[in-house]
């Protein structure tokens, strides 16, 4: 059946952490990393068995009867340590006395002792496969499927409006989505990496006191490459720079900067990272909104515009996280995000918790929500064109009014299996 709508172009797109983008390739990266282990050792009952050979002398003195003194300097000599078995006080029969030191020959002593240190032990090697710096060393394969349910909402008044009877309503969208991120290691610091994603959408307009609007698109709907570049990696420091092309389909194309740097403490990594998007878009307009055959048997659509008359956009985010090595098999990542998508800004956090029993296998599960976002109360330019399918009359076209939204909702919850070969 025909579909039309006048006056603009629209463009449907899943907001994800930007309004017309899929999650950038470089959600999903890790790196090989060590990580140390710190224990606390006791010992107890430590023995030393002690010899004192019988050529050791010691410096004395003593006194004859003609109270002349006499001194017999000798030099020290140790075979081992040594315990002092006991003293003597002597005296002579003028009442003048005498010293002298007894040492036993060949004494074997035991002494017991408790002491307590911290060792450092460095555990094996593993490629932690969820790390955000994961990418392939030289001649090997990495491979990354996401599977995925996005939801994103919010309320709308229309006002003023023009020949139009509605004006409440709530927008909502749910996704399954499918993702594969294929990567191979030219060398230990380069890698380049390809990917897909077909993704089930449905839309859906939930008017007051009308019909629903709905629509279903589902497709290979963004595709691209890309390279990775790990410029630093030492006992410290970790750093990439990674570039990406991107087509999203009906929609634009999309050229992505990403940079990253994190510094290692024991088992974490802690980091902070940044990426810039410029989107070159296929039509003048782009916004959100539902096109095709309504409840109703009427045809047409519903669209509101984040901006009109342009041509590219740029836009930013950045944020930091920390990755931790819970135990040679578990690993936690949680990550905060604010965005600049042109015509909103975004807060949002993930969390994340991968499971690694091998080298070269792990699942990730994951889950995302916004906790900030300023289309919070925006009022944003509003557009309907309806088909009477009966006799073709145009019910309703172009300008509606403006739209302000409240109530914005987006999350996201998922599950990533990789493969590393």
């Amino acid at each position: 059946m025909k579909k039309q709508m006048s006056l603009f172009v629209w463009a449907v797109a899943a907001f994800g952490m930007a309004p017309v983008l899929a999650a950038p390739m470089s959600d999903v990266r890790s790196n090989n990393t060590n990580y140390e282990r710190y224990e606390t050792r006791s010992y107890n009952n430590y023995s030393v068995n002690s010899t004192v050979g019988s050529g050791r002398s010691q410096m004395y003195r003593a006194y004859d009867n003609g109270n002349r003194a006499a001194y017999n300097n000798n030099v020290r000599t140790y075979n081992n340590d040594y315990s002092r078995s006991y003293n003597t006080r002597s005296y002579d029969n003028s009442g003048r006395y005498g010293y002298a030191r007894s040492y036993g020959n060949n004494v074997n002593t035991a002494r017991t002792t408790t002491r307590t240190e911290t060792v450092k032990t460095q555990l094996k090697r593993k490629y932690y496969l969820a790390h955000p710096f994961f990418q392939p060393t030289e001649g090997k394969f990495g491979s990354i499927t996401d599977f995925s349910y996005n939801h994103a909402s919010y309320d709308l008044r229309v006002s003023p409006v023009v020949s139009f009877s509605d004006v409440d309503a709530k927008w909502s969208m749910k996704q399954f989505a499918i993702k594969e991120d294929f990567s191979y290691g030219i060398t230990d610091r380069i890698g380049i990496v390809a990917m897909a994603r077909y993704d089930m959408s449905d839309y859906k307009l939930d008017w007051a006191n009308s019909l629903d609007d709905k629509m279903h698109d589902s497709g290979l709907n963004i595709y691209g490459i890309g390279i990775q570049g790990r410029f630093v990696d030492n006992d410290k420091w970790i750093a990439t720079l990674s570039g990406y092309y991107e087509r999203q389909k009906d929609v634009a194309n999309e050229f992505i900067v990403d940079l990253r740097a994190g510094y290692k403490i024991a088992k974490s990594t802690i980091y902070g990272f940044g990426r810039a998007w410029l989107v070159d878009f296929d039509e003048d307009t782009y916004g959100n909104g539902i096109v095709g055959e309504m409840e109703d048997g009427t045809v047409g659509g519903f669209f509101i515009a984040y901006d009109t008359n342009v041509d590219t956009k740029m836009f930013f985010e950045g944020g930091i996280g920390v990755f931790s090595v819970l135990n040679e098999d578990w690993t936690l990542n949680l990550e905060l995000t604010l965005g600049n998508y042109d015509w909103h800004n975004q807060g949002a956090g993930r969390v994340s918790v991968g499971w690694q029993p091998d080298d070269w296998f792990a699942f990730n599960l994951y889950g995302k929500m916004s906790f900030y976002d300023s289309a919070e109360g925006q009022h944003l330019p509003t557009y309907g064109t309806y088909i009477d399918t009966d006799n073709g009359n145009v019910l309703t076209e172009g300008y509606l009014g403006r739209s302000k939204l409240d109530n914005y909702s987006e999350y996201s919850i998922g599950g990533q299996v990789i493969f590393y070969f």
